[in-house]
């Protein structure tokens, strides 16, 4: 089995695959979740938004504010060496900012990663085999938040040849591939935790992170 270090300075390029959704009804179950919360339906879907490499992080805390934010676990394609890799991360978002302008909102808070990647190539026979989850801790509180299979997101392959004619990545690039809907409903927390786990090869790439809120003075 090849694992690889997430060399952050090696990703010039930074893409947050939305709305991907392989079941359309799970799909529609995330949209109507987020239109709960003022979100406005896609144009399309899937989309894509571009955000800033420098956004990606790995550190254990990151800072946000005011209390709007909110995680959620992903998958991560990343091109590196001309190799295609698989991480897990947390496309936390700005959810007040989201319900006026999504690329900005992507654009508000850091996206935390787990320190290391598989090669996908060794996750191709068994892709739909894979789990996704996320846990948020709130006063000390850690429950369930999300949970699911891989399946409920279009295929890496897929999801790289919509955004890109002849379905490649140019060699720096990592792409967020979706996520599951929130069990209870979308809700900030104070830590957030997430794992990709392939039960098929039993291992696990996971990662937490504590979320320190800044005022927000105006």
């Amino acid at each position: 089995m090849t694992t690889s270090t997430f060399v952050l300075a090696r990703i010039d390029q930074l893409i947050i695959a939305g709305w991907t959704g392989r079941d359309q009804v799970a799909q529609e179950r995330h949209i109507a979740e987020l239109e709960k919360v003022g979100v406005k339906r896609p144009p399309m879907t899937p989309i894509y938004y571009r955000v800033s490499a420098s956004r990606l992080t790995t550190a254990g805390t990151i800072e946000v504010p005011g209390g709007d934010s909110s995680g959620e676990v992903e998958f991560v394609i990343a091109q590196v060496d001309n190799r295609l890799w698989i991480g897990a991360g947390s496309d936390h978002t700005d959810r007040k900012v989201e319900t006026y302008n999504i690329t900005v909102s992507k654009q508000m808070c850091d996206k935390p990663v787990g320190g290391e990647l598989w090669l996908f190539d060794e996750l191709t026979a068994h892709w739909d085999r894979l789990i996704l989850r996320s846990w948020a801790v709130t006063d000390g509180n850690r429950r369930l938040y999300q949970q699911g299979s891989v399946t409920a997101m279009l295929h890496p392959r897929d999801t790289i040849a919509r955004y890109k004619d002849g379905g490649a990545l140019k060699n720096g690039t990592a792409m967020f591939g979706g996520t599951l809907a929130a069990i209870g409903g979308i809700q900030p927390a104070d830590r957030f935790e997430f794992e990709l786990e392939d039960p098929i090869l039993e291992r696990r790439l996971a990662h937490g992170y504590d979320i320190r809120r800044l005022p927000v003075e105006g």
